[in-house]
């Protein structure tokens, strides 16, 4: 009678078994046969839900940035939520990365001879470079020079520029980074169409099409520096009749923020509230007066 080559027992356990982010057990136990179809589906789940986390962190730290910051315990909780919440999402799909790791993995395992060590494999993405701030105080000592510059240009209060920038990404920490890792600095989350001819970067970003939200990936533009992001934005709502609102603000931030709500710049039907939410948060006053005292 023919044999059946079945997979190894512990390898079927340890599928079977990692259906919580903690179980380290039963991760470990794909290092058995990690070549074997059953732990390749495995580690792509793994892949798809580290990445669907990393979002959920993202959004989550973006959320506590407007206003007062979590306690550690609460913190602590909504972590284990998002890690339960990203394995469980990739086990029934995910966002498809971990197909695609799927499926190199299987190819470059094809490739191999038997009792052949299997080549390394490549990492998916380049590892992601620091934030260019790491606190809301040192975001605004960052970009707040030449926002101020610019807005003088353009006629406006620099505050509402600045809160503009700090929703955009998230105090500096969630921007589109480049193929290499490097992030953007893209501050105001202008997206890169067919007449952008520079670097762009790609990334997963919320839309909103008739009030309901939905996640997309979309390119956005890449800069070399602060100061060509800001100059891009300021020659946006110089060259667009749909900005005449904002720019004839002038120095009243408030009559700014509902211009520029209402142009349409952003989707999000809340993109007013969430930029007035941030500009009257105790995190926005302790920031500016912290940076602005070392200007």
């Amino acid at each position: 009678m023919a044999k059946l080559d079945l997979p190894s027992t512990s390898v079927s356990l340890a599928v079977a078994n990692a259906n919580t982010y903690s179980d380290l057990n039963g991760l470990a136990g794909l290092k058995a046969d990690p070549h074997s179809p059953q732990a390749i589906h495995a580690v792509a789940e793994q892949v798809d839900a580290l990445f669907l986390q990393m979002m959920l962190k993202s959004m989550r730290e973006a959320g506590q940035d407007i206003g007062d910051h979590q306690s550690n315990e609460l913190g602590m909780y909504q972590d284990m939520f998002d890690k339960q919440v990203a394995l469980s999402i990739s086990q029934r799909g995910g966002l498809g990365l971990g197909a695609l790791v799927a499926r190199q993995l299987d190819a470059q395992q094809a490739r191999v001879a038997p009792g052949q060590a299997a080549p390394p494999v490549a990492p998916a993405t380049a590892p992601a470079a620091a934030p260019i701030a790491q606190t809301p105080a040192q975001f605004i000592g960052e970009v707040l020079p030449t926002i101020r510059a610019a807005a003088q240009a353009l006629g406006v209060n620099p505050i509402g520029l600045l809160a503009q920038a700090a929703l955009e990404t998230g105090w500096g920490k969630r921007m589109a980074r480049t193929a290499s890792g490097a992030p953007s600095l893209n501050l105001f989350g202008i997206k890169a169409d067919e007449h952008w001819d520079g670097e762009r970067a790609v990334s997963p970003t919320v839309e909103f099409s008739g009030g309901v939200a939905s996640m997309r990936h979309a390119a956005f533009r890449a800069y070399r520096s602060i100061g060509a992001s800001v100059a891009d934005f300021a020659n946006l709502l110089r060259g667009s009749p749909r900005y005449r609102q904002a720019l004839a603000a002038g120095n009243d931030v408030g009559a700014y923020i509902e211009g520029i709500a209402k142009s349409g710049y952003a989707t999000d039907p809340q993109y007013a509230n969430k930029l007035n939410d941030i500009l009257h948060s105790g995190v926005f006053r302790a920031a500016l007066r912290t940076a602005t005292s070392k200007l």
